[in-house]
C-alpha cells in the first residue's frame, strides 16, 4: 500500500464517525518526527537519521537512557499540555480516563468500600494491586485502607497534579525492572524536574441540577537558572473543594428505593416482612421463641407504626389481621439520605531543590505533603442486622416505655433516625526524597533514598453497638417512640464513636548504572543494572473489634517486610532497524522466597516509516499483607437468595416470599492464609506504530497476560449453590444464616455469612488490544486542528477458581470487585482541538460498552443476576446494562503574555447513566463508568496567571 492511500485511509478512521469509540487522555499529537519532543515520540516512529544529537532520556519500563524514546514496549504519555485540554484536576481523574483501566478499578465515588476516600487504578482490569504506581520512578507507600480488605495500592488523589511534567503509563508487565506488583503495567508519575516564574490558577463550577459545587486553586512558583546559577528552587500548592451532591436533586429512578414506576418492587424501608424498618419504626404483639432470650420474638398479632408517618415516610397496610399484616411506615432512604457525591477536601505542598555541580552531575532533595479529607454521610442504622448477631427478630421486653402492648413482648423493627450516620476519613501523606546523578569514567549512576509514610484517622458514626442495644432496650433507656427526647448520652451509649488510626510506610534506597559497552551494527550496545532494598509496612486497626457493631464488616491488616532486589537491562542496536532489548531481576521477599523475571523485547523498523514491536516477559505478585496470616475482612453485597442461582424448590419452600426475592445483606469473609504462593504471570505484546505522513501516525498492540497462582477469596457461589442444593456447607468454608422466614418459619434458612481462607486459584487469561490514532493539522489561515482518538477492546478476561472457569468480559462481573463495576469489553475515548490565536477549545468523547447482568463468582452461573423485574426476571432491558456516551467541552482564551480566562463544561448533553440493578457502590447507576451521568451537566469558569 502506498503511504498516501494508507494515510487517506487513517485520517478517514480518525475523522470519521466513531459510533461507541473514545478513550483516555495520552500523548500529543504527532509533529514531524525530527521536531517531536520525547514524550511525542513516544507514539511515533523514531527518526532514522540525526537521533545521537537529541537529547537522552530514560523511559518507564526501561533503565536505559535512550535517544529513541519509543520502546519495544507500548506507553501512553500524558503531558501537561494534555492534562490542561481534558479539564482534569486530579491525577486520579487523569490516570482513571486511560481506556486500559478497567475492572477493579477504584472510583473516588465508592464511599461505602473498604478504601473509603481513595481513588485507586487497575490497568488490563487485573485489579489495583497489579498495577504499579510510582512517583518519578519510585515506589510510594500504599492507602491505609486496603481494598476490599485485602489489596494495597497507591492512591492518586494525594498525588499533587500541579507539580505534574507529564505521567507515563505502561501497558506491559514490567517486573524485570522494578519488581512485584507490575504485571498489569506502571503508572510513573513525573513531577518537573525545575521552575521558574510563578503561575497560579483558581476555579470554580456547579452542577446545573443542583449540589457539587467546586473550588480548585494552584500556585507554582521558582526560581534558579541551573546552567547559569547551578540551582533551581520551586514549591507548588493545591487546594480542590467539592461539596455534596444529593440523590433528591437527580432523576428518578437514580433518586428513589420505589422501583414501581419501572417495573420492579417497593424497597423503601419500613416494612417489616423485610427485616428493616424505618425511622419510625414499628412494633407487633409478640411471645419470645427461647424464653429470657430477647433475640427470639415471634409476632402473635398485626405490626402497627410507633408513631404517626411523618419525615417524609408514608403508611402502607398489609391487608389482613394477624402477624405478617398491618401498617408500617414506608421510607425512601436513596431520597431522603442519598448521596452521588460527599464532601471532599483536599489540598498539599511540594517543594524541590536542585544542584548542578557540574554539566554531568547534579542532585535534588523534594519534600511534599498532602492532606485529603472525606465526609460522607450514610443512612440511619437498623436495629435488625444478621451480623455479627441476629437482631432481626429483637423485641421489647413488657414495660419498655416505647412498648404499647401491655404485659407483652413488641417485635420491633427500627432505623436509627436521631443519631447520625457517617464515615470520615483524614489522610495525611509526608514524603522526602533525596537523590545524586552523576558520571564515574564511562558509567552513569544515580542514587537515591526516598521515605513515606501516609497516616489516616479513620471515624465511622452512628453504628449500632450490640451491647449498648440490649441495655438500652432492656434498661428502657432509649426511647424508640420519641426519639427527639434522647439525650447525647444515651445515643452515645447505644452508637459510640468507631475510631481507628491507621497508616503504611514504603522506604526506599536505589542504586543504579548505566553505560554504552561497545559498538554495534545499529548503534552502541547499553547497559544497565540496579540494586533496591526497601522496607514496607502496614496497620490498618481491626474496623469492628470483637464484633462490636451491628452490620458492620471486619477488616484487620499487618505487617512489615524487608525486601531487597537487583535487576540488569542489556539493550543492543543488531542493526540500523533492528534492536534487542532484554531484562530480568531477582527479588527477595522474607517468608515468600526468591523470584525472578526476565524480559525480552525486539523493534524493528523495515521502513522509516514502520515500526514492528513486541515483547514477552514473566511477572510476579508477593502475596500482600492483606492476604498474610494474620489478616482477615468481612464485608457485605447485596442480592436476594433467588439472585444467588438457589433452585426452585428452595425458592418455592418459602411460597416465594420477601425472604427469598428481595435483596438483603449478605457478609462474605476471607482470611489470610501463610501458605499462598505468589502470583506468576506471563505477558506477550505485539504492535504496529506507522506515521505514513508527518501529521498523522497510529499504533495498535495486541496484549495477552496469563497469571498462575492467583490469590482470590475463595468463591463464595459455589458454597451458596451446594447449601441451596444439598442444605450443607461445603468442606472449608463457614457459613452463618439468619432467622425463619416470618410467613414461612420451617423453611430452609437463608445465609447471612460465608467465608473462608484465600487460597491461590489455577489460572487468570486476559487478551486486546489497544488502538491510538493522531492527527495534527495546520491551515494557512493560523488554524490548528488536532484529533486524537484511542481505546481498548478486551478480547477475553476469565479465571479459573478451584476447577471452575468464570469468564467476565461484557458482564457485571467479578461481582465481588471493589464496587462490582464489571468488565465492560470496550472503553475510549476521542478529543479534538481547535486552536486559532488566543483560542482553544476541546471536545471529548468518552465511551465504555454495555454489560451483561451475570455474575459469575457470586452465583456460579451465566445465568442474569437481576431478578428485580417483573415475576423475577431483570429490570434492565435484556438483562443488560447499556453503554454510556458522553462529552465534554474544555476551551481557554488567554488575554496576553500573563492572563488565560478557561472555561467547560462536563457532559455537555446532560446525558442520564444508564441503569445498572446490581451496582452496590450506587443506586441504580454504576459510579465506577457513569460518574458523569449521575452528576449530569457541570460547568467550571477559572482563570490562570503567569509571569
Amino acid at each position: 500500500m502506498k503511504r498516501n492511500k494508507l494515510a487517506l485511509s487513517l485520517a478517514g478512521l480518525l475523522l470519521g464517525p466513531a459510533a461507541g469509540v473514545a478513550f483516555a487522555q495520552s500523548a500529543p499529537a504527532a509533529a514531524p518526527l525530527d521536531q517531536q519532543t520525547p514524550a511525542q515520540q513516544q507514539q511515533a516512529a523514531p527518526a532514522p537519521s540525526n537521533a545521537k544529537q537529541l537529547q537522552t532520556i530514560t523511559v518507564t519500563g526501561s533503565a536505559l537512557p535512550r535517544v529513541d524514546t519509543e520502546t519495544p514496549s507500548p506507553v501512553t504519555v500524558i503531558t501537561a499540555q494534555d492534562i490542561a485540554r481534558s479539564g482534569f484536576t486530579t491525577v486520579s481523574d487523569v490516570v482513571r480516563a486511560v481506556s486500559a483501566d478497567n475492572s477493579g478499578t477504584i472510583p473516588p465515588s465508592f464511599y461505602a468500600g473498604f478504601a473509603a476516600g481513595s481513588a485507586g487504578v487497575a490497568l488490563r482490569g487485573l485489579t489495583v494491586n497489579s498495577t504499579l504506581v510510582l512517583i518519578d520512578g519510585k515506589r510510594a507507600a500504599s492507602y491505609p485502607l486496603v481494598d476490599d480488605g485485602i489489596r494495597s495500592f497507591v492512591d492518586l488523589q494525594t498525588i499533587p497534579l500541579a507539580a505534574v511534567e507529564r505521567i507515563e503509563v505502561l501497558k506491559d508487565g514490567a517486573s524485570s525492572i522494578y519488581g512485584s506488583d507490575a504485571i498489569a503495567g506502571v503508572v510513573n508519575v513525573i513531577l518537573k524536574p525545575s521552575f521558574q516564574g510563578v503561575q497560579g490558577s483558581a476555579e470554580v463550577g456547579n452542577s446545573q441540577h443542583g449540589g457539587g459545587f467546586h473550588k480548585n486553586a494552584t500556585l507554582v512558583a521558582g526560581m534558579g537558572d541551573l546552567d547559569t546559577d547551578h540551582y533551581n528552587v520551586y514549591f507548588s500548592a493545591e487546594w480542590e473543594q467539592d461539596q455534596p451532591i444529593r440523590l433528591r436533586d437527580r432523576d428518578y429512578p437514580f433518586n428513589s428505593q420505589n422501583l414501581t414506576g419501572i417495573g420492579g418492587p417497593d424497597l423503601r424501608v419500613g416494612n417489616p416482612l423485610n427485616t428493616n424498618g424505618s425511622t419510625i419504626g414499628t412494633v407487633a404483639p409478640a411471645t419470645l421463641g427461647t424464653p429470657g432470650n430477647l433475640l427470639t420474638g415471634v409476632a402473635t398479632g398485626p405490626f402497627q407504626p410507633l408513631r404517626p408517618c411523618t419525615d417524609g415516610t408514608q403508611a402502607v397496610t398489609v391487608p389482613g389481621t394477624g402477624p405478617g399484616t398491618g401498617t408500617y411506615c414506608a421510607q425512601d432512604n436513596a431520597y431522603q439520605y442519598g448521596f452521588a457525591q460527599q464532601y471532599t477536601n483536599r489540598g498539599g505542598l511540594y517543594a524541590r531543590y536542585t544542584f548542578k555541580f557540574n554539566d554531568t552531575t547534579r542532585a535534588y532533595a523534594s519534600l511534599s505533603y498532602y492532606e485529603s479529607q472525606l465526609h460522607a454521610n450514610g443512612t440511619p442504622s437498623q436495629i435488625q442486622s444478621g451480623v455479627p448477631n441476629n437482631t432481626d427478630t429483637i423485641t421489647l421486653p413488657p414495660g419498655n416505655p416505647s412498648n404499647p402492648f401491655p404485659g407483652q413482648y413488641a417485635l420491633i423493627n427500627y432505623a436509627f433516625g436521631d443519631i447520625p450516620t457517617a464515615t470520615d476519613t483524614d489522610t495525611h501523606n509526608l514524603r522526602a526524597v533525596l537523590d545524586l546523578q552523576g558520571t564515574f569514567g564511562d558509567w552513569n549512576y544515580e542514587a537515591s533514598v526516598a521515605g513515606n509514610r501516609q497516616w489516616m484517622q479513620y471515624t465511622n458514626l452512628g453504628l449500632i453497638s450490640y451491647q449498648g442495644l440490649l441495655n438500652a432496650i432492656t434498661n428502657g433507656t432509649y426511647n424508640f417512640a420519641n426519639p427527639a427526647s434522647n439525650s447525647a448520652s444515651v445515643r452515645n451509649s447505644v452508637s459510640p464513636p468507631d475510631i481507628a488510626n491507621n497508616h503504611a510506610d514504603m522506604d526506599v534506597f536505589d542504586f543504579s548504572v548505566n553505560r554504552e559497552l561497545f559498538d554495534l551494527a545499529g548503534g552502541p550496545a547499553g547497559f544497565a543494572s540496579g540494586v533496591q532494598f526497601r522496607h514496607e509496612a502496614q496497620l490498618q486497626q481491626e474496623l469492628n473489634p470483637g464484633g462490636i457493631y451491628q452490620g458492620l464488616g471486619d477488616t484487620f491488616i499487618t505487617g512489615a517486610r524487608n525486601v531487597s532486589g537487583i535487576y540488569a537491562e542489556f539493550d543492543a542496536p543488531l542493526l540500523e532497524n533492528l534492536e534487542m532489548d532484554a531484562s530480568g531481576r531477582f527479588d527477595h521477599y522474607p517468608r515468600v522466597g526468591n523470584n525472578f523475571s526476565p524480559k525480552v523485547g525486539l523493534k524493528w523498523k523495515p521502513f522509516d516509516w514502520v515500526a514492528l514491536r513486541a515483547t514477552y516477559s514473566k511477572g510476579f505478585r508477593a502475596p500482600q499483607f492483606g492476604e498474610s496470616a494474620g489478616s482477615f475482612s468481612a464485608g457485605f453485597v447485596n442480592s436476594s437468595v433467588e439472585g444467588q442461582g438457589a433452585p426452585a424448590s428452595f425458592l418455592a419452600a418459602h411460597g416465594n416470599s420477601n425472604y427469598v426475592t428481595i435483596p438483603y445483606a449478605l457478609e462474605e469473609g476471607s482470611a489470610g492464609n501463610p501458605n499462598l504462593k505468589p502470583e506468576k504471570s506471563q505477558s506477550f505484546t505485539a504492535g504496529l506504530v506507522i506515521q505514513p505522513v508527518s501529521w498523522l501516525n497510529a499504533s495498535i498492540d495486541y496484549y495477552n497476560i496469563r497469571k498462575s497462582n492467583v490469590i482470590v477469596p475463595a468463591d463464595p457461589g459455589v458454597a451458596l449453590l451446594n447449601y441451596y442444593q444439598t442444605g450443607t456447607v461445603l468442606p472449608g468454608y463457614t457459613m452463618q444464616f439468619d432467622t425463619p422466614d416470618p410467613l414461612h418459619p420451617t423453611a430452609p434458612l437463608r445465609p447471612v455469612f460465608v467465608g473462608a481462607d484465600y487460597i491461590n486459584g489455577n489460572w487468570l487469561k486476559t487478551t486486546g488490544v489497544d488502538l491510538d490514532l493522531q492527527a495534527h493539522f495546520t491551515f494557512g489561515n493560523g488554524i490548528t486542528y488536532i484529533s486524537e482518538l484511542q481505546g481498548t477492546q478486551i478480547f477475553e478476561w476469565k479465571e479459573d477458581v478451584a476447577g471452575e472457569v468464570e469468564s467476565y468480559v461484557g458482564t457485571q462481573g467479578p461481582y465481588n470487585l471493589s464496587s462490582g463495576a464489571g468488565t465492560p469489553r470496550t472503553r475510549a475515548n476521542w478529543a479534538n482541538t481547535v486552536e486559532y490565536g488566543p483560542f482553544s477549545l476541546t471536545a471529548t468523547i468518552y465511551f465504555t460498552s454495555k454489560e451483561y447482568e451475570s455474575a459469575e463468582d457470586v452465583t456460579g452461573t451465566v445465568k442474569c443476576f437481576d431478578a428485580l423485574g417483573p415475576n423475577g426476571g431483570p429490570l434492565a432491558g435484556n438483562c443488560t446494562m447499556s453503554s454510556f456516551t458522553y462529552g465534554n467541552l474544555v476551551g481557554s482564551y488567554k488575554f496576553n503574555d500573563h492572563i488565560t480566562f478557561t472555561a467547560s463544561v462536563d457532559n455537555v448533553t446532560d446525558r442520564k447513566p444508564p441503569i445498572d440493578p446490581l451496582n452496590y457502590a450506587a443506586n441504580l447507576y454504576n459510579p465506577t463508568y457513569d460518574f458523569a451521568g449521575i452528576v449530569g451537566r457541570f460547568w467550571n469558569v477559572g482563570v490562570k496567571v503567569k509571569f
